[in-house]
C-alpha cells in the first residue's frame, strides 16, 4: 500500500541537548572511541534509506510507504498493520511491531521493538502515539544515537508539539556507552527546534559517577544559529598576572555583523575589558578591536590598545585593506604577549592602502605608521613612516624574443624626530627570456634612476657629512663653503645594471635503497654588471644590508630599498642535484652549494658593512634529506674562505614517532649575532598519556628563551593537559612562570586556558595533520584577503 500520510516528526532535537561550541581548526580526536553503538543499525534502514536518497530538506513533499506482514481496516476507519511494519520517506525511517492509525481522527499508536533511523541520528523505543493533525506526538522509554556526529543517550518520554519539545529524564553524552567517562544529565529539557533554542532544568554534569556542575536552570543553542550568550570561559595563572579569569560574552547584532565583549580580571594587575566587533559583507570584511585597563598596578598606567583590520574587494582589480594598530605604551606587548613573539617586536606598524593587479601590472597606494613597542629604544630608532608610497610594476612581452617592464615606487617619508623628505625610484628594464627543455637563459638591461626631495635639515646633516670625509681625505679646512659646495636638497642617482641568468638540466634514472629515482644536475651561472656611482649625498630611509643567503646569489642589489645600489662586477656559480622518488614524486634529497666570484671591489657601502674585495664570496650550502618517511632533516651552512669560519650554520631535524608522536631539533648560528638551540617534542607513553616539551635555549647570552614541559592524558571522550612554561616576557631578560590547566570533555567543550594554542605554537608537528609551525603573532593582523589582489 501507498497512502499519502506524514511520517512522524521524530525528533532531532533529542540530541540537541548539548552546548554549541566554536569551530576549531584543530579536530576532536576520537581515535581512543572503540566503535560500540549505543543504537546498533536497523536491517533494512540504510538500504531503504539509500535507495530514498532522500534531502531532509525535502521530506514534507514525499510520500511515506508503509509495508507490514498484515493489514485491517477500511479506508476513513482504524487501519491495523501487524508484523515487521515498516514506514520509509526520503531518509527517514521507521519500524515497529503494530502499527494503528485512525485516519479520520489522524491519530496512530505505534507498540513493540520502535526503531527509528534518518540522515542525524537513530533511536529505539517502546511506545509512541500522536496526532498528525495538532502535530502532538509522545515517544516513550528511548535510548538515542547521533549518526551525523558523536553523542548518544536516553530519555523517560518526549513530548512533541509542532515545533517544541520536551525531553523529560534526559542524558547525553559523547562517550562509549559502556564506559561513561562523563555524561550530562537534565530532569527536563525544553526544545524550540524554530527559534533553535533549549532550556536545561536541573542539569548536572558528572564525570564518572561524581557530579562535579549542577545548573538549576540555563539556556543554549541547539543549531549552529549564532545568538547572544555567554562562551566558554578561560582561566589560568602567572606569575605576573595572578589568577586569571576571561568570560566572552557574544552579542549577535545581525546576520552580518557581531561583537564580543570579554571582561578580564586578574588578580595581582586588575580588570581588564575587551572587546571585538566584526562584520561581513558581499565585498569584504573587517575586525574592530580593543581593550583598556584603567590603572595596571603593574605599571601604575592606564593600558590599552585599538585594532582594525578589514578589506573591501573595490572593482575586479582593486582592493582597500586596512591594519591599523595603537597600543598606549611600549611595554603593552612584553606585558599582555604570553610568547617570546611579544618582545621581538620593537614597533607596532599601521598600514591603509589601496591595492591593484592586473594581468601584466600591480600597483597600489599605502600609508604606514610606526609607534614604537620597545622600552630600551627611543623614537630615533623607529623606521621612517611612509606617508603615502605609492608603487607601480608592469611587465609584458614585447615580440617574440623579448619581455619589457617597469619598476616605480614614489614615497614620501616622514619622523617624529628626523628630517625627512621624498623620493621618486624609477628601473625600467628590457629583457629576453629563452629556454629548450634542458637550458634557460635570460638575459637583462635595466636603468635605475633614483630623485630625491629633502628637507633642508636632512640636506644640511648630508652636505656636513661629505665635507668632514672629503676635508679628511684631502687634508683641507672643514668651513662653510666647503659644506655649501656638498648642499644639495634634490640629489639623485642613475645607473645601467645588466645581467645574464643561465642554467641547465641534465637528468637520469638512478635504482637507490631498492626504489627507481630521477636523479637531476642543474649548473646555474648568474652575472651582473652595474657600474659604481657615489651615493654619499643620498640619504637612508629604508635601506639596509640583507642577510647574505642562497637567494642573494642571484639578486641585482644586495640591499633593501631604493637608496643604495651596489655596484657589480661578479659571476655566480651555483650547483643544485635533486633525488625524486619516480613511485610518489617525493623529493627525498636534495643539495644546492653556490658562492659569488667578485670580479672587481665593490665600493659602495653602508655604515658597518664589511668592505667586499675582489675574489671569493663565502659559500652557501643547503641539503634537505628524508631518509624515511619519519624523518626530515635540513642543513644550511655558509663558509667564508677568506677568513677561513662559518657565517651561519643552521640544522634542522624532524622525527615523526607512533601515536602521532614528534620530536624536532634544531640549531642556530649566525656569526656575531645569535646561536640558538631549540629541542621541543610530543612523546606518547602509551595510548592515553604523553609529555610535552620544549627548550628553546640562547647560547650565546646563556639564557633561555621559552621552556616548556608537561603531561597530557587522553581517553576516549576526556582530554586533560597541565602544562608548566617559563619565558622572557621583556626586553630586559625577565622570565614569567605560568602554569596552565585544561580539561577538555569532547563534544561539549573545554574550560581552562588554550593550551593547544600554545603547544601547536611551540611544537612543530603537534598537530599532525599539518605540520607546520604555526607562525608567530604580529603586531599588524593578517585576515583573509583576495590572493589575486595581494601584489
Amino acid at each position: 500500500m501507498r497512502p499519502v500520510f506524514r511520517l512522524l516528526p521524530l525528533p532531532l532535537c533529542i540530541a540537541l541537548s548539548l552546548a554549541a561550541h566554536a569551530d576549531d581548526d584543530m579536530p576532536v580526536n576520537w581515535d581512543l572511541c572503540p566503535i560500540n553503538n549505543a543504537v546498533p543499525p536497523f536491517e533494512g534502514a540504510a538500504a531503504a534509506a539509500a535507495a530514498a536518497a532522500g534531502d531532509p530538506a525535502d521530506r514534507a513533499s514525499q510520500p511515506t510507504d508503509i509495508e507490514g506482514d498484515e493489514a485491517e481496516g477500511v479506508e476513513g476507519s482504524v487501519l491495523n498493520i501487524h508484523g515487521n511494519v515498516t514506514l520509509t520517506r526520503g531518509d527517514q525511517f521507521l519500524g515497529a511491531e503494530k502499527l494503528s492509525y485512525d485516519s479520520a481522527n489522524e491519530t496512530y499508536v505505534a507498540e513493540g521493538s520502535i526503531r527509528y533511523q534518518d540522515a542525524g541520528m537513530r533511536l529505539v523505543a517502546e511506545r509512541a502515539e500522536g496526532n498528525q493533525a495538532t502535530d502532538e506526538h509522545q515517544i516513550e522509554d528511548l535510548r538515542y544515537q547521533l549518526v551525523s556526529r558523536r553523542g548518544n543517550g536516553g530519555a523517560e518520554r518526549i513530548v512533541l508539539k509542532g515545533t517544541d519539545g520536551s525531553l523529560h529524564e534526559s542524558t547525553f553524552s559523547t562517550c562509549d556507552p559502556d564506559n561513561r567517562d562523563w555524561e550530562l544529565r537534565a530532569r527536563r529539557i525544553d526544545i524550540d527546534t524554530g527559534k533553535g533554542m533549549g532550556v536545561a532544568h536541573s542539569a548536572t554534569l558528572r564525570i564518572g559517577k561524581v557530579p562535579v556542575l549542577y545548573v538549576p536552570w540555563f539556556m543554549f543553542p541547539i543549531d549552529n544559529r549564532r545568538r547572544t550568550g555567554l562562551l566558554y570561559p578561560s582561566i589560568s595563572n602567572s606569575d605576573r598576572n595572578g589568577f586569571e579569569w576571561r568570560q566572552p560574552v557574544y552579542l549577535n547584532l545581525a546576520p552580518n555583523y557581531d561583537a564580543t565583549i570579554t571582561p578580564r580580571i586578574m588578580t595581582e594587575r586588575g580588570v581588564m575589558l575587551g572587546s571585538e566587533f566584526r562584520y561581513l559583507n558581499r565585498r569584504g570584511r573587517g575586525v574592530l578591536s580593543g581593550a583598556w585597563m584603567p590603572d595596571d598596578k603593574l605599571r601604575d598606567l592606564d593600558r590599552g590598545h585599538v585594532k582594525f583590520d578589514a578589506f573591501q574587494n573595490l572593482t575586479r582589480h582593486w582592493q582597500a585593506r586596512s591594519n591599523l594598530l595603537w597600543i598606549s605604551d611600549p611595554r603593552y606587548f612584553e606585558d599582555f604577549n604570553s610568547s617570546t613573539s611579544g618582545i621581538s617586536n620593537y614597533r607596532a606598524v599601521s598600514n591603509l592602502g589601496l591595492y591593484g593587479r592586473g594581468r601584466f601590472w600591480s600597483g597600489g597606494v599605502v600609508a604606514s605608521h610606526n609607534q614604537l613597542a620597545d622600552p630600551t629604544l627611543s623614537e630615533q630608532s623607529l623606521p621612517y613612516n611612509r606617508l603615502p608610497r605609492a608603487w607601480f610594476q608592469w611587465e609584458k612581452p614585447f615580440g617574440r624574443w623579448f619581455t619589457t617592464g617597469l619598476d616605480a615606487e614614489a614615497v614620501q617619508f616622514a619622523h617624529e624626530v628626523r628630517e625627512g623628505g621624498s623620493r621618486v625610484d624609477l628601473k625600467p628594464f628590457i629583457a629576453m627570456p629563452l629556454e629548450g627543455a634542458g637550458w634557460f637563459a635570460r638575459p637583462q638591461l635595466a636603468w635605475r634612476h633614483t630623485q630625491y626631495q629633502l628637507d633642508d635639515g636632512l640636506a644640511d646633516s648630508l652636505a656636513l657629512a661629505q665635507a668632514r670625509n672629503f676635508s679628511r681625505a684631502n687634508g683641507v679646512p672643514l668651513n662653510n663653503a666647503l659644506v655649501a659646495q656638498f648642499h644639495d636638497d634634490t640629489p639623485s642617482r642613475s645607473l645601467p645594471i645588466a645581467s645574464l641568468d643561465a642554467g641547465l638540466f641534465f637528468d637520469r634514472d638512478v635504482r637507490w635503497r631498492g626504489d627507481d629515482y630521477l636523479q637531476t644536475l642543474e649548473p646555474r651561472l648568474y652575472y651582473l654588471y652595474a657600474p659604481y656611482r657615489n651615493q654619499d649625498a643620498l640619504p637612508r630611509f629604508d635601506t639596509g644590508l640583507m642577510s647574505f643567503s642562497w637567494g642573494q646569489l642571484f639578486r641585482d642589489n644586495r640591499y633593501s630599498g631604493a637608496d643604495r645600489q651596489n655596484d657589480a662586477n661578479q659571476l655566480t656559480f651555483a650547483l643544485t642535484s635533486r633525488m625524486v622518488r619516480q613511485a610518489d614524486g617525493r623529493e627525498t634529497l636534495s643539495a644546492s652549494v653556490g658562492q659569488i666570484r667578485y670580479l672587481d671591489d665593490s665600493r659602495v657601502r653602508i655604515a658597518n658593512e664589511q668592505p667586499i674585495e675582489r675574489g671569493q664570496s663565502a659559500w652557501v650550502a643547503n641539503v634537505n634529506w628524508l631518509p624515511s618517511d619519519r624523518w626530515d632533516i635540513g642543513v644550511s651552512y655558509q663558509w667564508d674562505p677568506s677568513a677561513s669560519r662559518e657565517d651561519l650554520i643552521g640544522f634542522r631535524a624532524r622525527y615523526l614517532l607512533p601515536r602521532d608522536g614528534v620530536i624536532n631539533l634544531g640549531y642556530r648560528y649566525r656569526r656575531d649575532l645569535l646561536e640558538q638551540a631549540d629541542v621541543s617534542f610530543l612523546y606518547p607513553l602509551n595510548d592515553s598519556w604523553s609529555l610535552v616539551g620544549r627548550h628553546y635555549y640562547s647560547l650565546l647570552d646563556h639564557k633561555p628563551l621559552e621552556t616548556i614541559a608537561g603531561v597530557q592524558w587522553d581517553s576516549c571522550c576526556i582530554a586533560v593537559r597541565l602544562v608548566g612554561r617559563r619565558y622572557i616576557r621583556n626586553s630586559e631578560g625577565e622570565l614569567n612562570r605560568g602554569l596552565m590547566l585544561e580539561i577538555e570533555l569532547k563534544g561539549l567543550g573545554s574550560a581552562g586556558q588554550d593550551t593547544r594554542k600554545t603547544l601547536r605554537r611551540a611544537i612543530l608537528g603537534y598537530n599532525r595533520d599539518d605540520l607546520y609551525l604555526v607562525p608567530p603573532q604580529t603586531v599588524t593582523s593578517d585576515i583573509p584577503q583576495d590572493p589575486d589582489l595581494i601584489p
